[in-house]
């Protein structure tokens, strides 16, 4: 029977996985193969994916992919067919003492995604990597040098992979580092209550005859569940020295490093090289291939000729480009096809399987001897917790309300540090301006710096707090649970169910968002997801989210708010459908994500990413938004006159002479004539003129030129919206944030057939927002999106499109708000 048949969580055995391609090579390296066990745990909200439960860790298929899995009940299954351990193969071949060479070593951290690879990373070099719990985080190579001991020390954490074959960027991403770079050691950290699953992995390393040592990591974990592992027989097993370590907590680092050292000084006495028998067949048409392969000296210098021989019989395609360019390709080519058809013919699968069976009959062989797990069959605590929190009933309205919540509470809690911030902004600037003459010196401090920047500055609070809920999010492994609830209907809309971890990423910073789709195979999917992630809200638009939901949306402040997150999603949603069924067309991908254990964030790991974002937040105030206030403040600050500027200064001087006024409304009649000789010196300002010429385009936008100048100020960052209304809204007396808001709902028109009337109404400022939401992702992001894609054209067309579809947007918005209102 089919794997999408079964409904209960009775004990299934796989008997064959249908199928071609890379999905069946995905599928069988995450455990799919002849003879594994797997359960059937639930269904995902809307009928959406299955999750399942095979070597110990919960895995989400779509129904079309469980199709092609044929299970029978335990009780039915045969196990004399199933693979057989055979073992390794000793090479008697002694390690060099490599420190006689060099005393720099160059050490590649290694693992599955959510192993801890990062926060071991973070640890041993004192770095402040992100960290998540979920696949993705790490997308590049991270470097970090420190000394110890006499030896300097190079660690590159590279991005999270399950294996080493070409299925996805990361994966090339690390083979090709380990290709060209050829570290001294390979940290290979595993997740110590998943030992089934990562050692896959391992068995490449092993493959590709590297200096491995194994970091056993969240060792703490294994101990606390009651698992039991001989660590010291498996090492002697693997060949390989083993390091319990829980990197949360920095425990077992100190001995990591020294194990580096004495693996890289040829004293450890655990490390030798082996090879894992695959079995006498298997064996003997490797032997051909390496044969044919090494005929070439200057590859099988750098990559084992046995990796390049195991990896032409799983058919990789980039093995092959590799070797493509060396003169007897045609011999290895016609020497591969002939041990392959030997191979499947024997076996009666497909090549590439029976080496991945093989692997796994290892892995199972070695750890029978070496790990026991007494509560397999029980539920474990991510199980329990999933049974709510993924309910097919719950895990929708849960997920929504996990939502509301955190913008509430960033509304509602960020209000009282932002009144702190925004009363020291007021203070300085009443300082700086008592104390400095009155000129050009002090207006540019005080109505430039000081206000605009500051204008900024006190949404920081805001900010963290939701840097501080997407770390929670991240951290705890619910993230992946949210693309596991929301898949049905992400894929009816023609996405796929790993683009929403990136778009859940976009509400910190698009950037990284961008960045983490190098984990989705294919490129369409990629592309896809790279266009539609800018309409997520990131947090540079927060500023003036609240600036106007403050201003114009007192009573309902939270709700509006989430309001503008939807309406991007929403926004998304539409233009994945539109490019899915008019530029991309995508062959449908498999969705294949596992569901990694829950586990509580560390504090040092919360602190850590939202100190990140803080200094990422005060550097961006201290450079590209600081050059736009002076830059706005100098083009409104000038010209100083204008042709009526004599003839308001001499009203003004006229009513300072008149003293039949008493002194009350003389003062309020000097206000007038001051405020008048302003506004008309602003208008006709540099940045006044400018204003007023594109002013038409926004006009049917319900947009004055005022609106119209921060938009097109908000080009290199969103922030710098909100410091250049705080420059064009000033006021003569208070410069306060608080003031600025007030400021907003008191600007009227001074010119055309609206004058006098409000330029901020419901229809405009919801316009507004909208318009905010949508249009122009900021250089940062069109940069990468010309990065990641290779292509200007992909760049172009996101400015161009959510420019163009903000525009109508924000037209639609304001022209039927006033029908409405």
């Amino acid at each position: 029977m089919k794997l999408s048949e079964v409904k209960h969580n009775n004990p299934l055995v796989i008997t064959k996985v249908l199928g071609h391609g890379s999905f069946r090579k995905r599928i069988t390296e995450m455990g799919f193969i002849r003879g594994n066990e797997v359960r059937v745990i639930k269904t995902s909200p809307f009928n959406g994916p299955s999750e399942f439960k095979i070597l110990n860790y919960n895995i989400t298929l779509r129904k079309s992919e469980a199709d092609l899995i044929e299970v029978v009940p335990l009780d039915e299954f045969d196990k004399s067919t199933n693979g057989i351990y055979e073992g390794t193969i000793d090479r008697n071949i002694d390690l060099v003492n490599q420190s006689e060479r060099t005393k720099t070593i160059n050490i590649a951290l290694v693992g599955n995604p959510n192993c801890g690879k990062t926060t071991l990373f973070n640890f041993i070099s004192g770095s402040k990597e992100k960290v998540g719990n979920y696949s993705g985080v790490t997308v590049d190579i991270h470097k970090a040098t420190f000394k110890s001991k006499g030896y300097t020390f190079n660690f590159f954490d590279l991005p999270g992979t399950y294996s080493l074959t070409a299925y996805s960027k990361e994966e090339i991403f690390v083979r090709e580092f380990i290709y060209e770079q050829t570290p001294d050691i390979v940290i290979n950290v595993l997740d110590s209550t998943n030992l089934e699953r990562s050692l896959f992995l391992t068995t490449q390393l092993i493959d590709m005859d590297l200096r491995t040592i194994i970091a056993l990591n969240m060792f703490d974990e294994l101990e606390k569940n009651k698992l039991t592992l001989d660590k010291d027989e498996l090492a002697k097993l693997l060949g390989i020295p083993i390091i319990p370590t829980v990197s949360s907590k920095g425990q077992g680092i100190d001995s990591l490093v020294d194990k580096v050292i004495e693996v890289f000084e040829g004293k450890d006495t655990i490390s030798r090289h082996i090879h894992i028998n695959y079995g006498k067949d298997l064996e003997h048409s490797l032997k051909t291939i390496r044969a044919k392969v090494r005929e070439d000296k200057p590859i099988t210098d750098k990559i084992s000729s046995r990796f390049l021989a195991i990896k032409l019989i799983e058919k990789d395609y980039q093995v092959q480009e590799l070797l493509s360019k060396y003169s007897n390709f045609e011999d290895i080519k016609a020497t591969t096809q002939k041990e392959i058809k030997k191979i499947e013919l024997l076996e009666n699968d497909d090549s590439e399987t029976v080496i991945t069976n093989a692997k796994y009959s290892f892995i199972t062989g070695a750890l029978t001897e070496t790990y026991k797990n007494p509560a397999k069959e029980k539920k474990t605590r991510s199980e329990k917790i999933d049974s709510v929190l993924t309910n097919q009933v719950l895990g929708f309205p849960i997920f929504t309300a996990l939502l509301f919540f955190m913008f509430w509470t960033t509304f509602k809690v960020g209000a009282y540090p932002m009144e702190w911030i925004d009363l020291g902004v007021t203070t300085l600037g009443d300082f700086v301006r008592n104390i400095l003459p009155t000129g050009m010196l002090n207006d540019l401090l005080v109505d430039g710096i000081i206000n605009g920047a500051g204008s900024v500055l006190v949404f920081l609070p805001n900010i963290l707090i939701l840097f501080f809920f997407i770390s929670l999010l991240e951290g705890s492994g619910y993230m992946a649970r949210a693309a596991f609830i929301m898949d049905t209907i992400m894929h009816r809309f023609g996405l796929h169910g790993r683009s929403f971890i990136p778009m859940i990423m976009g509400f910190g910073c698009n950037v990284p968002a961008i960045l983490a789709t190098r984990s989705m195979r294919n490129r369409g999917d990629r592309i896809l997801t790279m266009l539609i992630i800018p309409f997520m809200s990131c947090s540079a638009r927060l500023p003036v989210y609240i600036l106007i939901i403050s201003a114009f949306f007192q009573k309902n402040q939270a709700l509006i708010l989430i309001g503008l997150y939807a309406a991007g999603v929403v926004f998304a949603f539409l233009t994945a459908q539109i490019l899915n069924k008019t530029v991309f067309k995508n062959k449908e991908t498999p969705f294949v994500m596992e569901l990694p254990t829950y586990r509580l964030p560390t504090l040092r790991n919360v602190i850590y990413h939202m100190w990140d974002k803080t200094q990422h937040y005060l550097k961006k105030i201290g450079t590209i938004i600081l050059l736009g206030v002076v830059i706005v403040w100098t083009l409104e600050y000038f010209p100083r006159e204008t042709e009526s500027t004599a003839n308001f200064e001499k009203q003004i001087e006229q009513v300072k002479l008149n003293h039949d006024l008493i002194p009350v409304v003389k003062a309020n009649e000097i206000e007038k004539l001051e405020y008048a000789l302003e506004s008309d010196r602003l208008i006709n300002s540099y940045i006044g003129r400018f204003g007023v010429a594109i002013e038409p385009v926004m006009r049917p936008l319900g947009f004055d030129w005022k609106m119209s100048i921060a938009l097109l100020a908000g080009l290199p960052a969103k922030e710098i919206v909100v410091s250049t209304m705080g420059v064009l809204y000033q006021s003569p007396n208070d410069e306060s944030t608080v003031n600025l808001q007030n400021k907003l709902q008191d600007e009227t028109y001074k010119t055309g057939n609206k004058i006098g009337q409000k330029v901020f109404t419901t229809p405009s400022a919801l316009a507004f927002l909208i318009f905010i939401l949508i249009y122009f992702p900021c250089i940062g992001v069109v940069a990468t999106i010309k990065n990641e894609s290779g292509s200007w054209k992909w760049a172009a067309f996101a400015v161009f499109y959510t420019t163009s579809l903000a525009w109508i947007a924000a037209f639609l918005v304001y022209n039927i708000g006033n029908l409405i209102v």
